[in-house]
């Protein structure tokens, strides 16, 4: 899935690198990248709280398994910040159907 705007920081190679993917076809070329120096930190912030909870399970098995649990820290912690559509970020009742039906999991 091609992302419609990618955010970096100030680095010079990143329009390059960009402007070389579009050629490529691995970017649509309708995507924008953004670079604002600042605006990067704050994303990366966001992923704070899954750095801290992948440190315990870095002995995974296979690339498979690191790739699914990482995924759903990924999927809670958007569920959780309300960034999942229809979602608000204090209604359990709604988090618990979503979860329910993203995993497939019996209540």
């Amino acid at each position: 899935m091609n992302p419609r705007t990618i955010t970096v920081d100030k680095n010079a190679a990143d329009p390059k690198a960009a402007a070389e993917m579009k050629r490529d076809r691995g970017l649509r070329r309708r995507s924008r990248l953004r670079q604002v120096k600042y605006l990067n930190n704050i994303i990366e912030q966001d992923h704070r709280v899954v750095k801290r909870l992948i440190g315990p399970g870095r002995g995974f098995g296979s690339f498979r398994a690191a790739r699914r649990t990482l995924a759903g820290y990924e999927a809670m912690a958007m569920i959780r910040q309300g960034q999942v559509r229809n979602i608000g970020g204090n209604d359990i009742v709604a988090r618990a159907k979503f979860i329910t039906a993203l995993f497939q999991v019996d209540a």
